[in-house]
């Protein structure tokens, strides 16, 4: 039996050896372990070493063969998954290199002060050591907001990805961060004058910001809303009727916390109680507009929108002067300051990501008007085509997802905000330079900010009953 498999496996290695003359040479060099011998070697009728040369060579060049293939398909399939990353991710990494800018901002005002008193073209004259900080924060925002404005130029009428600039918008990362980093080393050597009139003009681009950013609330906030309805589950409404009662339980509690620290006994703070008790009042007020038959509104965003009035009215009372009598955390102030500035920059960053993200739906703000709707319907055949089948038909543009000029005017004027909030929104500080975004005019920024914001979402639940005519979303 033994001998009979041995003469089949003969006969393979002759046929190999006819087939390829260079079989020989190859088996020769073969490892030891790819023969085959008899077990007894030592036997006068010797069997010659037998080796599987079409099997093991076939079987090499189809390994070959198949790792080729497989190198190719991974080779294509990364650089299909780069080129989507590319395209998806570009919005990110707006966010990262706006949110780079904030982090550099922040370092520069702890440490610039001595580096910029030996620029001449700085250091003319006399300066405390808090014009030196706002200085460096200025000069930040404005390479910034530049480099975003320019961008918002650029993409001006950008409809079609078949667009060049659209490329522009999403690629060339290497030679935008160049640029964005050379713009603000630039503007180190601008004159005082002009980093002077870029203070002024970064408060009305800061205040519009904040009108931005409260339309970005209430897209928050009636998309979620609108999400979970759509679910049309039990389980959904509970979900929401307990988040409400929870955001307003928040609110009334945190505006007694606010009595407590901003209301010290013995002390006149008749301004301060307004304050506080006319936002228990909207909160209260939202509620019963949204709930209103009339209205057919919803108790989701009126809690929502409730906890940020109540924490926008806390950052602006925390921002009071520290010797100020009825700001009761004037012992912390330096604690106070700092965690007011990071909450702000993180409802900054929070809000630029939002709209980053919620840029490619058709239903939010950044759409451009004149994008088709999904599922618009279009002919079959188009009547060049029709004729004798003659030419080649090009392919139909498509339409951009989100207007680019109004997604980089937004990071441009978050630019400015941001200076106004390491600055105290004034070019020249009177308090501590240990102290960030505390004085007078931020305190009442902030409180003209809950107010517009109490507007804003009040009108959007009226305005649907004062024009029945007119689309709102």
């Amino acid at each position: 039996m033994f001998l009979s498999k041995i003469s089949f496996f003969q006969q393979q290695d002759t046929e190999a050896t006819e087939c390829n003359p260079h079989a020989r040479d190859l088996c020769s060099n073969r490892p030891p372990i790819d023969r085959l011998r008899t077990p007894d070697a030592s036997s006068s009728s010797s069997v010659p070493s037998i080796t599987i040369v079409r099997d093991s060579t076939e079987r090499d060049r189809e390994m070959s063969c198949l790792l080729s293939c497989c190198a190719s398909l991974t080779c294509g399939c990364c650089t299909s998954i780069a080129a989507g990353i590319t395209k998806k991710s570009a919005r990110i990494a707006y966010c990262g290199l706006f949110g780079a800018s904030l982090v550099l901002s922040w370092i520069l005002r702890e440490v610039a002060a001595p580096l910029l008193q030996k620029f001449p073209w700085i250091n003319k004259t006399s300066h405390p050591k808090e014009w030196y900080q706002t200085t460096a924060v200025l000069r930040v925002s404005l390479g910034n907001f530049l480099f975003f404005a320019i961008l918002a130029l650029v993409m001006i009428g950008v409809k079609d990805q078949n667009d060049r600039r659209d490329s522009w918008h999403h690629g060339g990362w290497i030679v935008k961060i160049i640029i964005w980093f050379l713009l603000i080393v630039l503007m180190f050597f601008m004159p005082n004058v002009v980093i002077d009139i870029y203070g002024w003009l970064s408060k009305f681009g800061a205040g519009l910001f904040l009108l931005v950013q409260v339309v970005i609330l209430l897209d928050f906030t009636f998309t979620w809303n609108d999400s979970w309805v759509a679910k049309d589950e039990q389980k959904w409404y509970v979900a929401l009727l307990v988040i409400s009662i929870g955001c307003y339980i928040a609110t009334y509690a945190f505006s007694g916390v606010l009595f407590m620290w901003f209301n010290p006994s013995g002390q006149d703070c008749g301004l301060n109680v307004f304050f506080i008790v006319l936002t228990m009042i909207l909160a209260f007020a939202f509620a019963i507009i949204a709930l209103h038959p009339k209205v057919n509104g919803s108790l989701l965003p009126a809690s929502v929108i409730s906890v940020y009035c109540a924490y926008v009215c806390y950052t602006a009372l925390s921002s009071e002067p520290r010797d100020y009598a009825c700001n009761g955390l004037h012992k912390k102030a330096k604690a106070v300051s700092t965690s007011t500035l990071i909450l702000g920059m993180l409802t900054t960053v929070l809000s630029v990501l939002y709209s980053a993200l919620r840029a490619g739906s058709s239903t939010t703000f950044l759409s451009p008007p004149s994008s088709p709707r999904a599922g618009a319907s279009k002919p079959l055949l188009d009547s060049e085509d029709t004729e004798a089948g003659k030419g080649k038909k090009e392919p139909e543009p498509r339409p951009v997802s989100y207007s680019y000029t109004f997604f980089h005017l937004i990071f441009a004027l978050a630019s400015m905000y941001s200076a106004m909030l390491l600055s105290g929104w004034t070019a020249s500080s009177s308090e501590s330079s240990d102290l960030i975004d505390v004085g007078w005019t931020s305190v009442w920024v902030k409180i003209g900010t809950e107010w517009v914001t109490a507007g804003l979402f009040v009108w959007s639940l009226v305005a649907p009953l004062l024009f029945p005519d007119r689309e709102f979303f």
